[in-house]
């Protein structure tokens, strides 16, 4: 009996030489949702520092907001040291006064000189017509000293008054040619005093940019998030990203954005427009739904955040790419430079033929070639050993008692489960497990399905 007990132990042990044990699974339809995962901060989508632009350092003589408050645009925000702007200004203004009021004086006489111009051309009309009647009298008179019906001293009156109008004409013309002189000089000295007006104009428009840039005033409609100067203290212009140059930041809190940084491997799945989940770390338990509205072009080095382009030296270091998603309902506790992690639904597909992802690995034509025991040949021809050596995707079929390795092609990718476009059907039954198996599992190995759960062992 121990003999005949051993030859059947020894039989059972060798028929199950050579078998694994596996986990196996079906394949399924299901939901697939394809999630691209980021982590960033929280942002304005529009923000703008507001400097010093006053010609040299200038001290802050008053803050009229608080960090928080909202503002206007064109709102007063600050005002910088403006003693010397505003004596400038006054004193161009001054001169802009003076003038004008040469300008106003040179245009009266102008006016003044047309008047008389006017006048002495009526007098001068005046005296050609009468010029015309005395002439007219004079002829008639002439007839009747002739006839001897007028007497002498009739004749010689006429002729006088004749005379004397003839007289008055080059005078009258004179008088209007030194009135019109007169009026070319006084227009010479108003568009003189035009130009005058013209330049210290300009003048007063420099002195009051000037005593403008004493006034920091909002250029948008926003909230004040950074406040980093206080009354006293001097800030200098000219100075990019430098404390001395800041007085505060204005954001435009009307499309808060939260800026994320994905991975290089997963930046060609994102597109403009696609739906994305936001959850803030300051606010668990809350999801926000967004929309990507900018992808960035440029690669950022991990290690540095710089662009890979501003980069020196070559790396083959990690990289990301910026990504900005906009927030469609932020709630009004939220503030810039939160931190947050953005989930980017890239595709959807409505109940796909699915695997779990363990499920998938990789083999090569040559591994698949080889029977289980056979010893690898060598391969003395290049184009036949490049052959062997390429990859090819699949899963582990259950086949009666064996695995066969079966070549697929993969779709989306969600969270546990892969999309399969070819190569399987619904209800096959594959192998998901264990992880060490189907890495070292060879093609048409003996198999043993054992889906029971391990034990946990108790501490």
């Amino acid at each position: 009996m121990v003999v005949i007990s051993g030859a059947v132990y020894a039989s059972i042990k060798w028929n199950q030489k050579g078998i694994v044990a596996v986990q196996t699974g079906k394949v399924v339809r299901q939901d697939l949702t394809s999630v691209v995962t980021a982590s960033g901060e929280i942002k304005p989508r529009n923000y703008i520092n507001i400097g010093s632009n006053a010609n040299g350092a200038a001290r802050i003589t008053d803050i009229l907001v608080m960090e928080g408050a909202r503002v206007r645009k064109g709102q007063l925000l600050a005002k910088l040291e403006s003693v010397q702007p505003e004596a400038e200004v006054a004193a161009q203004r001054a001169q802009v006064n003076s003038s004008e009021a040469d300008s106003s004086a040179a245009e009266a006489a102008v006016k003044a000189q047309d008047s008389n111009v006017r006048t002495l051309q009526a007098n001068l009309d005046r005296v050609k017509t009468d010029l015309v009647r005395a002439k007219a009298d004079f002829e008639r008179a002439n007839q009747l000293l002739n006839s001897g019906l007028i007497s002498r001293q009739e004749f010689d009156s006429r002729k006088a008054a004749f005379d004397s109008f003839t007289a008055a004409i080059p005078e009258a013309e004179a008088r209007i040619a030194q009135a019109r002189a007169g009026r070319e000089q006084f227009v010479a000295q108003l568009a003189a005093s035009q130009r005058r007006i013209a330049v210290n104009q300009a003048n007063l428009r420099r002195a009051t940019d000037s005593l403008q840039r004493t006034e920091a005033r909002a250029p948008i409609d926003g909230v004040v998030t950074n406040l980093p100067v206080r009354v006293g203290e001097t800030v200098v212009p000219g100075i990019q990203n430098s404390a001395a140059s800041l007085i505060m930041t204005i954001a435009d809190m009307s499309l808060i954005t939260a800026e994320v940084k994905v991975d290089e491997t997963d930046i060609v799945n994102v597109k403009l427009d696609q739906v994305t989940d936001i959850v803030i770390d300051a606010m668990p338990g809350r999801t926000f739904k967004g929309h990507v509205i900018e992808i960035g072009n440029t690669a950022i080095l991990r290690s540095t955040g710089l662009a890979a382009s501003q980069s020196a030296i070559s790396s083959q270091e990690a990289k990301d790419f910026k990504v900005v998603i906009a927030l469609d309902n932020p709630p009004d506790e939220i503030r810039p430079g939160l931190s947050s992690t953005a989930k980017i639904i890239t595709s959807t597909r409505a109940r796909a033929v699915s695997i779990p992802i363990q499920a998938l690995t990789v083999r090569t034509k040559g591994d698949l070639e080889k029977k289980e025991g056979q010893k690898e040949e060598p391969v003395t021809d290049p184009a036949l050993a490049r052959a062997k050596k390429e990859e090819v995707q699949g899963v582990f079929v259950i086949r009666g008692e064996k695995a066969v390795f079966q070549k697929v092609e993969s779709g989306i990718t969600g969270a546990t489960d892969i999309e399969v476009l070819g190569g399987l059907s619904e209800g096959d039954e594959i192998i998901t497990g264990s992880y060490k198996v189907i890495r070292t599992l060879r093609n048409e190995a003996k198999v043993k399905v054992d889906n029971k759960s391990p034990v946990k062992a108790e501490s």
